[in-house]
């Protein structure tokens, strides 16, 4: 049974840093992780994901601010967040997809709030 739980969220002022954590269980590689974050009345959006091959995608608004990692030793993907904006506010998700299955996966979400 696969399990994502987040951790990191938080409160931060504008122009500050944040580090989310996802930590996985009952996952295998093929697989990709990622964050995606949802604000009030509109679609989840991709944020950044990371290949278990290591080949990384970002959203455009992000670039040069966030950063994707993982530690595939405790399968856990961590999202490096820098240069805040409130507009970066939102509920992160964390996400795995499991190639060989065709399948995602999706933890409880945690809330990121960037106050200017």
């Amino acid at each position: 049974q696969v399990q994502l739980v987040e951790s990191g969220g938080g409160l931060v002022q504008a122009g500050g840093s944040l580090r989310l954590s996802c930590a996985a269980s009952g996952i295998f590689p093929p697989n990709v992780m990622g964050w995606y974050r949802q604000t009030p009345g509109n679609q989840r959006e991709l944020v950044a994901r990371m290949t278990s091959a290591g080949n990384t995608d970002y959203a455009d608004s992000v670039k040069g601010r966030f950063a994707i990692s993982r530690d595939d030793a405790k399968d856990i993907v961590y999202l490096q967040m820098n240069r805040l904006k409130p507009e970066d506010t939102a509920v992160y998700y964390c996400t795995v997809h499991l190639i060989p299955l065709n399948e995602d996966y999706w933890g409880q979400g945690t809330q990121v709030t960037v106050s200017s």
